[in-house]
């Protein structure tokens, strides 16, 4: 079983698009030059706009804090605690409700044209991959025959087991085509920190 485990180490740190913030990326794929999927994670501290992605699909969970809401246009809904939502990129929306309380989200972009990505809480559990799988923990959890820590990550496109008293938000993306279901595996298994389960980690390497 071939994976790719991912650290806080690995994460790089950039500026939202609209300049109120800050991302942690987690993961990304890119295909021709497109963006294909990105994981993220951020910090929603007060009311404001959020960046606008013209040609994406988003899907975000809360993970800490109380949560939001998110209202623009015709979209008008909550953003709770652990339960995943979707909304399109393409719609200027602006948070509120934050009620002077630091949420911080989990985020998942992916291009317009793939069918969306199945996100959801995961405990105890054999998951299957779709073309991709990522795990992230939520606390120390074993998957893969791995032992992963709070918020590591865990990219695949095998079956894993995750076992353990923490669950872990999985995302489980397909519609890939054939080439960029290559360039996916060229990107697990080209990087420094991958390796087959059971096998010892190597030093963890700057994601590319």
């Amino acid at each position: 079983m071939i994976l790719r485990h991912l650290t806080p180490a690995n994460y790089t740190r950039q500026p939202w698009r609209n300049g109120h913030g800050t991302t942690t990326e987690l993961f990304r794929l890119e295909h021709k030059g497109q963006l294909i999927l990105r994981l993220s994670r951020a910090a929603v501290v007060e009311d404001g706009p959020f960046s606008v992605f013209p040609g994406v699909e988003r899907n975000l969970t809360v993970l800490t804090g109380p949560g939001f809401r998110l209202t623009g246009q015709s979209l008008d809904f909550r953003c709770e605690p652990l339960v995943p939502v979707e909304f399109p990129g393409d719609v200027a929306l602006v948070a509120t409700e934050t009620r002077g309380q630091q949420s911080d989200d989990f985020n998942v972009m992916t291009a317009s044209g793939l069918p969306r990505p199945r996100v959801f809480l995961a405990q105890n559990d054999r998951l299957l991959p779709g073309d991709l799988l990522a795990l992230y923990a939520l606390g120390p959890c074993q998957a893969g025959g791995l032992a992963l820590d709070r918020y590591d990550l865990l990219v695949t496109n095998r079956d894993v087991v995750v076992t353990g008293d923490w669950p872990v938000l999985a995302t489980q993306l397909s519609g890939l085509l054939p080439d960029a279901t290559q360039e996916l595996s060229a990107k697990i298994l080209g990087a420094s920190d991958v390796r087959s389960a059971g096998t010892a980690a190597p030093d963890a390497e700057p994601d590319p």
